[in-house]
């Protein structure tokens, strides 16, 4: 990587100042510190001047674990050297950070399918609106998406190379991005189960090849390095909360405090968009909910229509889904799901992907979430279908590339990646695009192979 970009030195100094002046854009427009960032950075505080790992109460902080240590831990580390509660150099930093999963990206490329695709890769990169705009959100994304292209970065050079450090180097980042968020273990499960299945359609040891018995033993390296990083955070779990938590809750929720699962499972049952996200199941617990606001495909009959009305009635008088509603809630899931068992675990598991794949990306932003009824502003209204065309340009040309370009080695390792986490997505009741964002370093490298091969 570092001769092409010697030998294309003005090209790559170009692009990186506009990647560098869209994300300042977004960083000084719109400084993405929202509450999560502030649960976080409260984490992290309390850290640095308490030694303790937990949140401020009102007389005490209390130990928690509804948050994963990485990122409270880069945020201590900038608070430290740029001062407490400095966002904006938070923001600064993921800046540079998103600026070299750009070069990771492209250094992919290159190895894989040559210079011309490394450089268009690198361009979709650098300047994708969505990327940019979580660089100046001070969440985990940004850390997210670097620590996976270095993870899938090592991993390919291992397989080039079947180099041993590399295959650690693969580990290290993978447990980097199961550190900052749960559903980071989806990279180390990718790659491993990637190794394990090649291992196990290998017939013969004597085959061209990496042999059987360096699959296996890279797969139990990256399985095992992965995992170390947890080791500590397991063991405080268990000290302080008397709980095996080797990540953290599903929920976020501390310890005892009660989940409304059947509420959850009702969800499941009838959403597939980030809107129902924002207007049903974001209110609870403490905003009033909007039964109107329901899809039609929330009931199947008149009598079902009046009981969600009337538990969404009940739930509005006393602000949270005490146990009492919450099983009626489930009651009515159960009856549902019994109707309409295909609907629920295939039909819209698959909408809730397709939606969290497609959507216009502009949550962080002011632009409204229904942004097809064109009653926003003028300007947000522009925003949000340029951007949805720019997603969609980026995710069409990433499946042209998987299916047409054949130059492409290890094809299978990062769309078992994105079919694993694509189908973890279309478990959750709540379909946020930004989840994807992750899968991002694996969509420029695909669309930059579709865009090279199209241009020949």
């Amino acid at each position: 990587m570092r001769e092409l970009v010697r030998r294309n030195l003005g090209f790559f100094l170009a692009v990186s100042a506009a990647a560098l002046l869209l994300r300042l854009i977004f960083v000084i427009r719109f400084p993405g510190v929202v509450n999560d960032s502030f649960v976080y950075g409260d984490i992290a505080k309390n850290w640095l001047e308490h030694g303790i790992y937990g949140l401020s109460g009102t007389q005490e902080i209390s130990p928690t674990y509804i948050r994963l240590p990485g990122y409270p831990a880069f945020l201590a580390l900038v608070f430290a050297i740029f001062g407490m509660e400095h966002y904006r150099a938070v923001l600064g930093v993921q800046v540079v950070v998103d600026l070299m999963t750009c070069f990771i990206s492209a250094s992919i490329a290159r190895r894989q399918l040559g210079p011309g695709p490394a450089k268009t890769a690198f361009v979709l990169a650098a300047l994708c609106p969505f990327l940019a705009d979580y660089s100046a959100a001070a969440l985990t994304e940004t850390l997210e998406v670097f620590a996976t292209a270095t993870a899938f970065y090592c991993a390919l050079r291992a397989l080039e190379q079947e180099s041993f450090g590399h295959w650690v180097g693969c580990g290290l980042a993978s447990g980097a991005a199961t550190l900052l968020r749960p559903d980071g273990a989806l990279v180390p499960i990718s790659i491993a189960s990637y190794l394990t299945l090649r291992a196990v359609a290998r017939r013969r040891a004597a085959a061209p090849g990496i042999p059987r018995r360096h699959l296996v033993q890279a797969a139990l390296v990256v399985a095992g390095v992965s995992m170390l990083p947890l080791v500590p955070w397991t063991v405080r779990n268990w000290r302080i909360f008397h709980q095996f938590q080797p990540l953290a809750p599903r929920y976020a929720n501390e310890e005892g405090e009660f989940i409304p699962a059947g509420f959850n499972r009702w969800v499941k049952t009838w959403i597939a968009d980030y809107v129902s996200v924002e207007e049903i199941y974001w209110q609870e617990p403490g905003n009033t909910i909007d039964a109107h606001q329901l899809p039609r495909r929330a009931f199947d009959t008149v009598d079902e229509q009046r009981q969600t009305f009337d538990l969404i009635s009940d739930y509005n008088r006393m602000l949270r889904v005490a146990p009492e509603l919450d099983g009626r809630f489930e009651t009515l899931a159960a009856d549902r799901i019994r109707r309409h068992p295909f609907r629920y675990y295939f039909g819209l598991p698959m909408l809730r992907i397709t939606d969290m794949w497609l959507r216009p990306r502009t949550e962080i932003l002011p632009a409204d979430s229904r942004w097809w009824e064109f009653d926003d502003e003028p300007r947000w209204s522009v925003l949000a279908v340029a951007f949805g065309v720019i997603n969609l340009g980026y995710v069409l040309s990433a499946a042209a590339g998987a299916l047409l370009c054949r130059k492409l080695r290890f094809t299978a390792l990062l769309l078992l990646f994105i079919a694993l986490r694509s189908a973890f997505l279309g478990s959750l009741e709540n379909p946020e695009p930004r989840y994807t964002l992750e899968m991002y370093p694996v969509v420029t490298i695909l669309a930059g192979a579709a865009l090279v091969r199209r241009r020949k």
